[in-house]
């Protein structure tokens, strides 16, 4: 029997505010174990949670540009349970009046495929801490640093088939929130993270299947993984006749297995109430229509303007604009040089590249528009050439403060200019492969592109490849007509 996965996420974010949800706190990453935190995150007694206004700023902005709508009376609720990195034994969060619902993103996924996925809810909450395991001496160590960084959780409906459709959907979500300057989304900090609800069903079934949860998934690539095994998994115990259980499991990337950790809870086993210390959230129409209207351009729309301003391919369009570092980098450098086609090109075959090798986030990319456009200038005089120019491209990407030009000259990547040297490093590498001149002797024309590569390399890369390209066809022809 065919089956079908279902999906439904659950997906924190947190907010990129100063300090925390309900104190003054540091919301700063990577500080030490138990530094940026206060009686108030860590929960004593006797203390007062005062909502940080500018959290329901970000939440509000994040909930229109995700088209849901937003409640002007929303309130906080306590969802109370036991666990060591929580330490007043629960969480404010929403859970009766969330201040955002009903939204939607549409999203296309990398074969093509275009869905939209509908939210459920979205609702501000605190984080907990972080528990710290050691292997050495098998003991567990609690940091509270993360205790009352503001959250948002998107709570989406079950509208996923494929975890191709699920990875469009966050990096939707992150470019979104980068869009709004909210978040960085950086999940190898935790500023991302994904629960992930999944049953299987027979395909073409209305009914869903009994689920599990994987929760705090944090690289698009453990998603992945954790969905192609979960699914799997479920399948093959109702094959084989068992039944699911409805459990929060967590996922090893290290072992590529999901482990039970408890079964699921619901609503009630959380014992909610409101929250007794922070009154009602009122938001006024105005401030909703304000926040609306300083939504900015988002990456869909930016890729439309790029194909229509700047004649880019939908493809190299879409990929640029998907981060809004990215896309600022690339559009005032286009203002500075008036050169789209050139800059797209040390994009898409250099920035990209140096990105998938050096596994460096967009969001962390810090390439000067000036100087790159001044890289790009230089490029289209001929004074380098693409492939020289790599080199510098390089040196670019890597942040340092450098004069292009004296760089250029103490490394001698100069164009070679002089058509002797050009002519003479054509002789050679014609006379060094005679077996290849007897082929374009008997028409096999397409090795020309092999001596040009030979030439090329012979020359560093340095010479115009037009001319490199015209010197050696004239070179075989004769070379041909004197076999002749």
């Amino acid at each position: 029997m065919k089956r079908e996965t279902v999906i439904g996420l659950e997906v924190h974010v947190e907010l990129a505010t100063k300090t925390k949800i309900f104190c003054s706190c540091s919301t700063e990453f990577g500080g030490a174990p138990n530094t940026h935190c206060c009686p108030v995150c860590t929960g004593m007694p006797g203390t007062l949670p005062v909502l940080n206004k500018k959290v329901l700023e970000y939440a509000v902005r994040a909930g229109l540009a995700l088209n849901c709508s937003i409640n002007e009376n929303n309130r906080f609720d306590r969802k109370n349970y036991f666990y060591p990195d929580l330490p007043k034994a629960y969480q404010i969060s929403q859970l009766y009046l969330p201040f955002a619902q009903n939204g939607f993103v549409d999203i296309k996924t990398k074969s093509g495929v275009r869905r939209r996925i509908c939210i459920h809810e979205i609702h501000m909450e605190e984080d907990a801490g972080k528990l710290i395991h050691s292997a050495k001496d098998d003991s567990t160590c609690t940091d509270y640093n993360r205790c009352g960084i503001p959250l948002l959780e998107i709570v989406t409906e079950p509208d996923f088939r494929t975890a191709e459709e699920v990875i469009a959907f966050l990096s939707r979500i992150k470019s979104v929130f980068e869009y709004l300057g909210i978040s960085d989304c950086k999940m190898e900090e935790g500023s991302m993270r994904a629960d992930v609800n999944l049953s299987v069903r027979p395909e073409g079934a209305v009914e869903f299947g009994t689920r599990t949860e994987m929760k705090n998934i944090s690289s698009f690539r453990a998603i992945e993984r954790a969905i192609a095994y979960e699914a799997k998994r479920q399948t093959e115990v109702i094959e084989n006749g068992g039944t699911i259980i409805q459990e929060t499991r967590r996922w090893d990337d290290a072992k590529g297995q999901s482990f039970s950790m408890r079964s699921k809870e619901n609503a009630q086993d959380y014992r909610y109430f409101p929250e007794p210390d922070i009154p009602p959230v009122c938001i006024s129409k105005e401030e909703i229509q304000h926040y609306n209207d300083i939504c900015p351009e988002f990456a869909d729309e930016r890729a439309e303007r790029f194909i229509r301003e700047m004649n880019l391919s939908e493809e190299d369009a879409e990929i640029i604009s998907d981060s809004k570092n990215l896309a600022d980098i690339f559009e005032e450098t286009v203002k500075i040089c008036g050169a789209p086609s050139e800059v797209r090109f040390w994009f898409m075959s250099g920035l990209l590249y140096y990105m998938n090798e050096s596994n460096t986030d967009a969001c962390d990319i810090k390439l000067n528009p000036e100087k790159f456009a001044e890289f790009v200038s230089i490029v289209q005089s001929g004074k380098i050439t693409r492939i020289s120019g790599k080199q510098v491209f390089e040196k670019l990407l890597s942040g340092d403060d450098f004069d292009i030009m004296t760089f250029i000259k103490e490394n001698h990547l100069e164009q070679v200019e002089d058509t002797g040297l050009v002519e003479e490093a054509v002789r050679a590498v014609i006379s060094a492969n005679p077996k290849a001149v007897s082929q374009y002797k008997n028409g096999e024309t397409k090795i020309l592109g092999f001596f040009v590569g030979q030439v090329m390399k012979k020359l560093k890369g340095k010479a115009d490849p037009a001319i490199v390209n015209k010197a050696v066809a004239d070179w075989l022809d004769r070379t041909n007509n004197n076999i002749k």
